[in-house]
């Protein structure tokens, strides 16, 4: 009974983890990848040029700021008495705080720049011969950026895809902050393995951070392939 308490405890951490990693991936493959493309294509105006400057640093932001300082925004600004939260309430709509959903909220924007960078990056690398090329063939922006765009951008969606997939896995700042510790919906292995720790059951907390390590080793393999791919 207790090894079955021990592997249930293991294993419904670990299934919320992947699955939130999973979600949030997909998220920023449909939302993030046309932000990366539009803030890599030249802008004619100085306005809109600073604008994009000033997004990408916003973006950038979850890179030096601590999670729980982006957790503790997020907590308020999702809350029933402020912002969005606030307005959900008012239209009957549950809040998103210490639900699966708030968490992929939250690793989506604390996820952001490790996808957007490494896609915009690749964005940047087609040719101007080829989108000179896409104009003069293909007169919807909609199929240049299906047809032309997406492909050459393969390589950097597939490594920003595994950085995010990777570090969202083992994040724990933010997703404390608005998802608490819900067994089954919102308790993700970093929280589980915190938990043991103050629990004083290292032998849990090894067992658990043991399949973190063999995850990050996989995902570092997978991203040096990728890169190694890509220089050639």
């Amino acid at each position: 009974m207790i090894a079955q308490s021990l592997m249930t405890d293991m294993l419904s951490p670990l299934w919320v983890s992947i699955k939130l990693a999973s979600v949030t991936t997909l998220c920023l493959l449909l939302f993030a990848t046309p932000i990366a493309y539009w803030l890599a294509k030249p802008s004619r105006g100085r306005v809109l040029s600073r604008f994009k400057v000033l997004l990408m640093g916003v973006i950038a932001l979850p890179l030096v700021l601590p999670p729980t300082v982006i957790g503790f925004y997020l907590l308020l600004l999702l809350s029933p008495n402020v912002g969005i939260g606030r307005w959900l309430a008012e239209h009957d709509i549950s809040p998103f705080i210490f639900t699966f959903e708030g968490l992929v909220i939250g690793s989506i924007i604390y996820s952001l720049p490790f996808y957007i960078q490494p896609v915009y990056a690749q964005f940047l690398r087609i040719p101007a011969s080829v989108i000179e090329v896409a104009h003069l063939l293909e007169p919807s922006r909609l199929r240049r950026f299906m047809k032309v765009a997406l492909p050459q951008a393969r390589v950097g969606i597939i490594l920003g895809s595994l950085i995010s997939f990777a570090h969202t896995i083992g994040e724990f700042g933010v997703v404390l902050m608005i998802g608490g510790s819900i067994s089954g919906e919102t308790k993700v292995v970093s929280i589980a393995i915190y938990e043991q720790v103050e629990a004083l059951n290292y032998e849990a907390a090894h067992m658990m951070s043991g399949i973190l390590i063999i995850i990050g080793i996989i995902m570092v393999a997978l991203i040096a392939t990728v890169n190694k791919l890509n220089q050639r």
